[in-house]
């Protein structure tokens, strides 16, 4: 197993560059919560988090996912087919599963090297990213979750992966290949303006702070981290992991405290205090480490280990599934896939049962049981990656495919 090497922080920079928390009056907090529906505003009192202008509330400062808890859906999600949508990368196809079957009943093409299948904040449309892998055919397909087909697909440069503003204002394409974020106009996609990050090589992932002030993005080819001002749309600061790392998937505590970083060189997880942006500590968990998928009840968070430590990796590789548990920050149990296989990309089912993975080097989804590590294997297209589980419980959703809040 490779070892990372020391992190090299960025200190000097940081302190100077990290932003103080706003200040947000405590009547604009109150009116939100009254919208946010019964028992919000009494709750406030012990557990609301202030946001930044025009994010929803954050009802319980312990567990920001405690909206998104089983079987816990928006009004805005009445009406969805129940469907695990799968973007074939080298197939420029869709795969869609019904999860009561565990069978593909449709198949679309989309366009050229799709990598994720996006939810949009309002929670109304699908977006496949389809980045086209180095040429400047990229594009967005949606897909209406009511009836599981796609629409016209809008040409974008670069969308590799697509996250929204906590306020739902912007999306935010994240342009890969040119170390670049486009906010664009979430509906149309008329794209507003972009920030650059030119020492994020290979800016992928990100999740954000729990009052929405900022988000940390990984730098896949870089071995780093990026911190980006939410309100004020700019760079914070850098943060060194490990010189020859590969940073994926990040995902943050329930409590807003820590961000939990897997890199697949380093086969585990990084530990990162956000506000300080500094690491705290580190989590092995197994080979290749990828995708990260917090539990329905917000306890726990599986984590994907694709079994390679290569972008391209061979089939039937020593794939597993680590739990960590966030109280302790220890692995409480490891789910090897029986025969060998690739988890990469994915999400938790809305009753928290099943934890939905696609099989990146094996051209396969597995369907795993959460109480057992169980796993059910379905065929699909070629090299599937950022498969969505939909629909989802919660409110809105930040991107990816689901960040549920």
């Amino acid at each position: 197993m490779r070892r990372s090497r020391p992190v090299r922080a960025l200190a000097l920079r940081q302190t100077a560059m990290t932003p103080r928390a706003p200040r947000l009056p405590r009547i604009a907090l109150l009116a939100g919560l009254a919208l946010a529906g019964p028992g919000a505003a009494s709750a406030a009192a012990a557990h609301a988090v202030a946001t930044v202008p025009g994010m929803p509330p954050v009802l319980n400062a312990h567990d920001m996912y405690s909206e998104a808890g089983a079987n816990h859906f928006s009004p805005a999600v009445a009406g969805a087919l129940a469907r695990i949508y799968v973007p074939n990368l080298r197939g420029d196809s869709v795969s869609v599963i019904d999860p009561a079957t565990y069978k593909v009943v449709d198949t679309f093409r989309v366009g050229r090297s799709p990598q994720h299948v996006v939810p949009s904040w309002d929670l109304k449309t699908l977006w496949v990213t389809n980045n086209s892998e180095g040429r400047s055919t990229g594009s967005l397909t949606p897909i209406d979750p009511k009836t599981g087909k796609p629409g016209t697909s809008v040409p974008v440069d670069d969308p590799y992966n697509m996250y929204f503003t906590p306020d739902g204002r912007y999306a935010i394409v994240v342009a890969e290949a040119h170390a670049r974020l486009d906010f664009r106009d979430p509906h149309t996609m008329a794209l507003k303006f972009s920030v650059n990050a030119p020492q994020c090589k290979g800016i992928n992932h990100a999740d954000f702070s729990i009052d929405g002030r900022y988000a940390i993005f990984t730098c896949e080819f870089g071995g780093k981290l990026v911190k980006i001002d939410m309100v004020d749309h700019k760079v914070l600061g850098y943060l060194e992991l490990a010189r020859h790392g590969m940073p994926q998937d990040i995902r943050v505590s329930p409590d807003g405290k820590v961000f939990y970083v897997a890199d697949m060189m380093a086969d585990g997880v990084y530990l990162i205090d956000g506000d300080s942006f500094t690491r705290i500590g580190f989590i092995r968990t197994g080979i290749g480490t990828h995708g990260e998928y917090p539990s329905r009840d917000g306890t726990k968070l599986y984590v994907a280990n694709r079994g390679s430590n290569k972008v391209h990796g061979p089939r039937h590789g020593p794939g597993s599934v680590s739990v960590i548990d966030f109280a302790t920050r220890k692995v409480v149990a490891n789910w090897p896939i029986p025969g060998g296989g690739s988890p990469d990309m994915g999400n938790v089912s809305a009753d928290g049962r099943t934890l939905w993975l696609s099989g990146r080097f094996d051209d396969v989804v597995y369907a795993i049981d959460t109480a057992t590590g169980k796993v059910r294997k379905i065929k699909v297209g070629a090299e599937p990656h950022g498969l969505a589980v939909w629909p989802q419980p919660g409110r809105y959703s930040l991107g990816h495919t689901g960040i549920m809040r």
